[in-house]
């Protein structure tokens, strides 16, 4: 995961596509689709329309970057990406608002077509990049549809694909697959043949399963009591990152900054995952870290946070594009661990006692709590999440196809922070807000981290 500005960008000729007109012209005569936003999205779009509402501009979109070597048939990269577009139902249907309802529209695929923008040279990387951002600023917006848009840079040695989506229809997980999936249609269009992918779900459907589900609950459920008892000692609010960012909290909504680094190699990776194994593996390891490290800058008693887990609960729903992200709320009492196997336990504990509150949406059990938690910032919490990549498909290419995960730095007063375990090792990333004194704590932090996960690595070798 990174920034536009830092993965890599390269000049060349830049082509853009987005939806048709026709498209968008035949959406605004459908009628509303009754499955309805997930909790998530739904969340999403109040929270941005609320933004906007306050005349504030906070882009919070994700994408992908990554390279078609060789020189490029833009006409066949064309049909690869309409084929992808109609694979993932998510990406040709949207929201309009009904006075104060979100409903949702879904086009036929048959009326989806893709329209070609040849915008021109760009002789300096940077300079593209900061346009690529302004556009995917201006398209992959919550509030206007269609919220994404495909880019190639285009070269004769080979080409850069860019897509940009607002988060409502993807998240990390999803973010991860495309690569593969674009080479493999774009491979399949030059020969052609079938294309060689698994089947994919529509998250439109996952969407209506799980809000049957959740709007079956009430107040009285046991996972609505868990999280009132969880807000109610974190003080009436999701929990904040424990440490001093340095920011007014009745301020304005602070720009933020964004600090991505490796943080070791595949070998100490690979001992500390061997360290952490008998709690659970490399999760439980960076969140007992964490509890550690952030009580020593912090000066908290009890770590307090949430942990992003998947939804991705049923194996058809493994390849599906689309927003498949729950959270469950841990609290790690630190102030008397001395040493990481304490916290490893306690953390252990905490995700098994807890991991089966993600199946309903966070958003959900706050509504039903009564208070009113939305927040004028794209991140409703501070998290740390970590994936492991390396079973995702063509990861074990990435690094030679310059394939990244891309975050929009805006503005916000949460800390996002990602631990990836890629071929590599392990990869920091975190967007925080932009002082001196959170540069500096989050600089302390990843140090503390690389530190310990390779101490824990020279005790096993």
């Amino acid at each position: 995961m990174t920034d536009i500005q830092r993965c890599e960008i390269r000049p060349g000729r830049l082509v853009e596509w987005t939806l048709a007109a026709t498209t968008v012209e035949a959406a605004c005569g459908l009628p509303e689709d009754p499955r309805p936003p997930s909790y998530v999205q739904e969340f999403h779009l109040r929270s941005a329309r609320s933004v906007r509402d306050q005349g504030l501009s906070v882009p919070n979109w994700l994408g992908t970057a990554f390279d078609l070597p060789g020189r490029v048939d833009i006409g066949v990269l064309e049909a690869a990406l309409h084929a992808w577009t109609l694979r993932h139902e998510t990406l040709r249907s949207g929201f309009r608002w009904v006075g104060d309802e979100v409903r949702r529209f879904t086009l036929d695929a048959g009326a989806v077509a893709l329209e070609r923008a040849d915008v021109g040279e760009f002789t300096d990387g940077a300079a593209l990049a900061r346009h690529l951002e302004r556009r995917f600023d201006r398209t992959a917006d919550a509030l206007v549809w269609p919220n994404f848009l495909f880019s190639a840079v285009v070269r004769e040695e080979g080409s850069s694909v860019l897509l940009a989506f607002d988060h409502s229809n993807v998240d990390a997980g999803s973010i991860y697959r495309i690569p593969a999936e674009i080479h493999e249609l774009y491979a399949a269009e030059l020969a052609g043949r079938a294309a060689r992918l698994p089947s994919a779900a529509s998250y439109v459907d996952f969407c209506a399963d799980e809000r049957g589900r959740a709007d079956a609950i009430d107040g009285g459920h046991p996972t609505v009591a868990r999280w009132r008892e969880f807000i109610r000692r974190c003080g009436g609010a999701m929990p904040p990152f424990p440490v001093d960012l340095g920011i007014d909290q009745d301020g304005p909504m602070p720009p933020q900054r964004f600090l991505s680094e490796p943080l070791v190699g595949d070998a100490e990776a690979v001992a500390f995952e061997a360290y952490c194994r008998p709690y659970g593996g490399s999760l439980v390891g960076v969140l007992a870290a964490t509890a550690l490290i952030l009580r020593d800058l912090g000066e908290a008693e009890v770590y307090r946070t949430i942990v992003p887990f998947h939804t991705r609960t049923r194996s058809h729903w493994a390849d599906s594009v689309g927003w498949f992200v729950g959270g469950v709320p841990i609290e790690v009492p630190v102030a008397a661990a001395t040493d990481l196997r304490g916290a490893l336990e306690t953390v252990r504990a905490q995700l098994r006692t807890n991991r089966p509150l993600a199946r309903v949406p966070i958003a959900r059990a706050i509504a039903l709590l009564g208070p009113d938690f939305q927040r004028a910032s794209p991140d409703p919490c501070s998290f740390v999440s970590f994936a492991d990549t390396r079973d995702m498909p063509l990861s074990a290419h990435w690094a030679e196809l310059r394939a990244y995960g891309l975050v929009r730095v805006s503005y916000g007063s949460q800390v996002c922070v990602w631990v990836s375990r890629l071929h590599e090792g392990l990869r920091f990333a975190s967007r925080f807000p932009d002082t001196d004194v959170a540069h500096k704590n989050l600089r302390r932090y990843a140090e503390a981290l690389r530190e310990l996960i390779a101490s824990v690595a020279g005790r096993e070798t």
